[in-house]
């Protein structure tokens, strides 16, 4: 039965940012629609909808495949109804230099991570369009303007999204489109990656501090799903990266040959453990990572900007 209630869709549900950002759409109500692959985690994550308020849709899907999204996208809008706002969060990577990657590992994290989000707004824009309705809200990095060492195919990924945003918003606009596209760009957060994205440095691998919530993120990117933003920056450090590399990237870039490769890596040896480049890892591993005791769980930068904006009328 289709629901009376507004519909989102966010691909990566089943844990990290997407996870937080499904029970930030339950709680003002909304239906979510929960992609990932495991189908295990996305039920937990229906749970923790249903408990916000909200009205979950399991959706399990590989955002690499469009002919799976395409799918989900068609059983969420007959079961839930018009999708509202399409959120495009699924990721995976391979920490390691990039003479240490295969072609193929490469090749699986650029299809979740950028074709994902490709594929995912495709079918967003075949329904938005036509409705001449809608909101795709791209999630995005500092690493998206400032690439890092070990870190090669997500960065590689994330510039490829923002680019491809650009282009697309661009033809929105030249056809006086009410459909909106942004992007949401976030610090280091405290999500369960580091747990299962495969790992081929001698340590274990971390977030680059100052690390946040991904409730922090998941505000930030409700927020933004209603309002017609270009672009929304969560946390100052996101903010200070991509301002300081636009006049300072050579320095910059030789800061982080020094530092770049032990920031990202904890004191713990790296130990055998499956990952999910190619299948899912068991286990519900909810929305925190292991670095609840170094996260921050607001930013005041961000609340200050979305405060401002709201009072600007943007």
């Amino acid at each position: 039965m289709r629901t009376t209630y507004r519909v989102a869709i966010v691909t990566g549900a089943s844990a990290g940012v997407g996870r937080a950002t499904a029970v930030e759409f339950a709680r003002r109500g909304m239906a979510v629609g929960l992609v990932s692959r495991n189908e295990e985690r996305l039920t937990a994550a229906a749970k923790d909808v249903e408990a916000a308020g909200g009205h979950p849709l399991v959706l399990p899907c590989d955002v690499a495949s469009p002919g799976e999204v395409e799918g989900a996208a068609q059983h969420a809008e007959d079961v839930l109804g018009p999708i509202d706002v399409w959120v495009n969060n699924a990721m995976t990577t391979v920490f390691a230099p990039f003479h240490d990657i295969e072609a193929d590992e490469f090749r699986r994290a650029t299809e979740v991570t950028y074709l994902g989000a490709v594929h995912g707004t495709m079918s967003a824009l075949r329904r938005m369009r036509k409705r001449n309705a809608g909101t795709i809200v791209q999630v995005g990095s500092a690493l998206a303007y400032r690439a890092i060492p070990l870190q090669s195919a997500y960065c590689g990924s994330k510039h490829a999204m923002r680019g491809f945003t650009d282009s697309i918003r661009t033809e929105l606009l030249h056809d006086k489109s009410s459909v909106w596209i942004t992007m949401v760009h976030l610090p280091a957060m405290n999500t369960p990656q580091f747990e299962w994205c495969r790992n081929k440095l001698p340590h274990h691998p971390q977030p680059v501090p100052p690390i946040y919530q991904p409730e922090v993120a998941a505000e930030a990117i409700v927020w933004a799903s209603t309002r017609r933003r270009r672009e929304v920056y969560v946390g100052a450090p996101t903010y200070l990266t991509i301002q300081a590399n636009k006049i300072g990237a050579t320095i910059i870039d030789r800061y982080l040959a020094k530092t770049g490769f032990k920031s990202q890596q904890m004191d713990e040896a790296a130990k055998p453990r499956p990952d999910d480049l190619f299948e899912s890892v068991d286990g519900d591993f909810a929305a925190h990572g292991r670095f609840d005791s170094r996260s921050k769980d607001r930013s005041v930068v961000s609340n200050v900007l979305r405060a401002a904006s709201d009072l600007a009328g943007l």
